[in-house]
């Protein structure tokens, strides 16, 4: 079992300042990461989703990262594909050169950017979403091999070459966001490796590792985008590591109040979160929120995207190193081949952030690993 962490560069009261700070501290995590024995860090890539994510230009970040370390894997967790966004050419130039540079340590992830604030920012509609992260994925699994490469589809591309050629032959492993069980079936059916929300807790993950390897049973191969499929499980596992049990739940499931308003809010309509908050009850904030969620989907006010992935559920590794040891115990027990730590969450403050990763290099991982040298 892999252990990652992913940054989104959350933020609350966001200002040029803080904003330039929170960027420098992720750096900082990312860095400690391979430190501690981390095996990957992932970035996402969002644009204009203020508060709840200022990683808009992930593949520069994780470059400076990548400038830092030599070991830790750097993952776009997840490069937004649709053609309004970035042409699928330059993708694919952007990710080799960054695989030549870090020594073949890049692996890449789709998404949609399907947030109605992201795509009338670029231009996209969203019924050219899922077709077109499907051919961009289409396209790589040819670009990086064909000494003269061209494309036919929606967009026509060349012929002529794509370079750099990335390090690692025939490309980086590609990966799928995905949050919902179609979106699994999807990347199975496709190849790709799958990246899941886990909010929702063991249970769902579960479940959503049943469903990924069913498809990846049942299809036939027809619809790989490349002759390298990859069947890897990533679960997201939100986590405040102190040794003060009780701040480390406090200052958590803050974290996660903040990250579940966000996403809210821009992906259903919700208020803006604030971070401001009286009381220390977060759990039972979260619990109201649910159901004010529930109401409103009954309502029909909020979009079918699952606003809800779970992220009201507090139930994680929060706590002490123990109690994270308990939370993926059960989580290697499903079967996830990599345990994808959410640590920098809006208004879990730096140090706290730099101490859980410790806290993990130095106890959780270690007793994992020493679980597979037993075997």
């Amino acid at each position: 079992m892999k252990f990652s962490m992913i940054f989104e560069a959350q933020l609350a009261d966001p200002t040029p300042a803080r904003e330039r700070q929170v960027i420098h501290d992720c750096v900082e995590q990312a860095v400690h990461a391979e430190e501690m024995g981390f095996d990957r860090i992932w970035a996402v890539e969002h644009h204009s989703l203020s508060q709840y994510a200022h990683m808009s230009a992930s593949e520069i970040f994780l470059t400076w990262v990548a400038a830092r370390t030599s070991r830790i894997r750097i993952g776009h967790g997840v490069v937004t594909m649709p053609f309004g966004y970035q042409h699928p050419v330059r993708v694919a130039e952007r990710a080799a050169m960054l695989d030549v540079l870090s020594g073949g340590r890049v692996d890449i992830g789709a998404g949609r950017g399907a947030t109605k604030q992201e795509m009338s920012m670029y231009g996209v509609s969203p019924e050219d979403t899922y077709p077109q992260v499907e051919e961009a994925l289409r396209i790589f699994g040819s670009a990086w091999r064909e000494e003269e490469f061209e494309w036919h589809g929606s967009i026509d591309i060349g012929p002529g070459a794509v370079l750099p050629r990335p390090v690692q032959h025939p490309h980086p492993p590609l990966f799928m966001a995905c949050s919902k069980h179609n979106t699994l079936k999807l990347a199975a059916e496709l190849g790709l490796g799958a990246l899941v929300m886990g909010f929702a807790g063991a249970d769902d993950v579960r479940e959503m590792r049943k469903v990924y390897d069913e498809a990846i049973a049942a299809r036939s191969g027809e619809r790989f985008v490349t002759d390298r499929p990859n069947d890897h499980l990533s679960a997201l596992c939100p986590t405040v590591v102190l040794d003060d049990a009780a701040a480390a739940y406090r200052i958590g499931t803050r974290g996660q109040r903040f990250f579940a308003e966000a996403i809210a809010h821009w992906y259903g309509n919700g208020p803006a979160p604030t971070g401001r908050w009286g009381g220390r009850d977060h759990v039972a904030a979260l619990a109201r929120r649910r159901e004010q969620l529930v109401a409103r989907l009954h309502e029909a006010n909020i979009p079918a995207r699952p606003v809800d992935t779970g992220t009201y559920n507090a139930r994680h590794a929060y706590g002490t190193a123990q109690d994270a040891i308990g939370y993926v115990e059960r989580l290697r027990e499903i079967g996830v081949d990599e345990v994808m730590c959410l640590i920098q969450m809006g208004t879990v403050p730096q140090e706290v952030c730099m101490e859980t990763i410790r806290q993990w290099g130095e106890t959780v991982i270690p007793h994992f690993r020493a679980l597979g040298e037993r075997v």
